[in-house]
């Protein structure tokens, strides 16, 4: 046995000299918004990296952009990073728009598929606002600046990544190669791999030929974030609040609805700071609940619940840019979306406020509105009536003889206030 376990370490450590050992390369995926989550990961992806002592960290990107404070906080991480970093946009068909355009020119290597596009860095307001004019001319002068710095110090073309911030500009793949923007187009991993190896970062040679990339697993907090920062997540937690503060205001007392909402409300402001919400579309909603909050109280026969179907799902559809495909909402959300709040309103926030303006059913306010005889005379100063088999003290603003018909117009504690009935 021991012979047969020298034997077996001598192959090994013959194979090890033959074949060269296998570096270790790490890798993470990052496909989405830019937040504050995304800069957490990469954050403790490169440090685990460092760890490792792996050749590089290879971050896949896929993003239409976000927060411009968690893309600063990247690049700063980037910059001090102690293992080489590696965009690499990828797969073919998706960009590094807006906030990834800033995280891939900041990258030791920047890399892209084909068929990806990088670029339009241009800073725009949260929520789908304008932007005031000087705030927009210092906001393009100070990132213009910005990547301008970050482009020249990775030996890019830093006049094409300040236009990418100041006119927008967005190039293919192939056309960031030959500007310089990027350093290699590679068509998947292995090809990314070979062509890194050998190449030089900081005085390092990488060597990833023939490397497995391990791929660093999200948290519990990451796929949260990444869940939260997505156009679907944010719809449905405004329903949230659609449907928590309603039911809470139909309803008082549940508190259950009234919390949900508050949170969600929360959650929704957060996450509406990360992705462009078009503020039109967010009108048209308004205007939906307004018609059907409406229709409770007016005999319409449902005219403005159809009207309000309407504007809520043309709203839905507006609320994000459409012809961005990452913030696209498909009809598979909306359509039930629209039908699911039309119900709510018609069934559960209308039963609820109807309920709220009936008149009592129990209790001492019931005898509000009925009519009764006065058993002696009453003034201010008192009375007394017969009503529902009890005896009670009654007063009046108006002098009442005995025997005169009076309507009840209000309690207060055992006493009633009434009033001559009037033909």
């Amino acid at each position: 046995m021991k012979r047969w376990g020298i034997t077996l370490a001598a192959l090994a450590f013959v194979s090890a000299v033959a074949y060269g050992k296998t570096e270790k390369v790490c890798l993470i995926k990052i496909d989405g918004a830019i937040g504050p989550g995304t800069a957490s990961y990469i954050s403790r992806a490169i440090d685990d990296a460092a760890t490792q002592d792996a050749q590089c960290l290879i971050i896949q990107l896929n993003t239409p952009g976000g927060m411009l404070d968690s893309t600063e906080l990247i690049v700063q991480k980037f910059l001090g990073s102690p293992v080489p970093t590696v965009v690499y946009v990828a797969p073919p068909g998706a960009r590094a728009g807006s906030a990834g355009c800033f995280i891939t020119i900041a990258a030791d290597v920047a890399a892209m598929a084909p068929t990806t596009a990088i670029g339009a860095a241009h800073p725009v307001a949260a929520m789908g606002g304008e932007i005031d004019k000087t705030m927009k001319e210092k906001l393009e002068n100070f990132y213009g600046s910005y990547i301008e710095t970050i482009a020249t110090k990775r030996k890019r073309n830093a006049e094409w990544a300040k236009a990418s911030v100041r006119e927008s500009k967005s190039i293919s793949a192939e056309k960031a190669l030959e500007l310089g923007v990027i350093d290699l187009i590679a068509k998947d991993m292995p090809d990314l791999l070979k062509q890194l190896d050998g190449r030089e970062v900081d005085g390092k040679k990488l060597q990833t030929a023939g490397a497995n990339p391990v791929e660093i697993p999200k948290t519990f907090r990451d796929k949260i974030f990444q869940i939260l920062f997505s156009p679907e997540m944010l719809y449905v937690l405004g329903l949230f609040v659609l449907y928590g503060v309603i039911g809470e205001l139909t309803n008082p007392g549940a508190i259950l609805p009234g919390v949900v909402g508050v949170i969600a409300l929360v959650l929704v402001l957060y996450v509406a700071s990360v992705l462009p919400v078009n503020g039109a579309g967010v009108a048209l909603i308004g205007v939906a609940i307004a018609l059907f909050l409406i229709d409770v109280f007016s005999p319409t026969h449902g005219i403005l619940t159809a009207g309000g179907v309407v504007a809520f799902f043309l709203g839905s559809l507006m609320l994000f840019d459409r012809n961005d495909p990452f913030y696209r909402l498909s009809l598979m959300w909306i359509v039930p979306a629209t039908a699911v709040t039309a119900l709510f309103f018609m069934f559960v926030a209308g039963a609820g406020l109807r309920a709220q303006l009936r008149p009592a059913k129990v209790g001492t306010g019931t005898l509000v509105g009925q009519m009764t005889k006065a058993l002696t005379a009453i003034d201010a100063n008192g009375g007394r009536v017969f009503i529902e088999g009890e005896y009670w003290n009654a007063v009046s603003d108006t002098p009442i003889a005995a025997g005169q018909d009076v309507e009840i117009v209000g309690v207060k504690g055992l006493m009633l206030k009434v009033k001559p009935r009037s033909f």
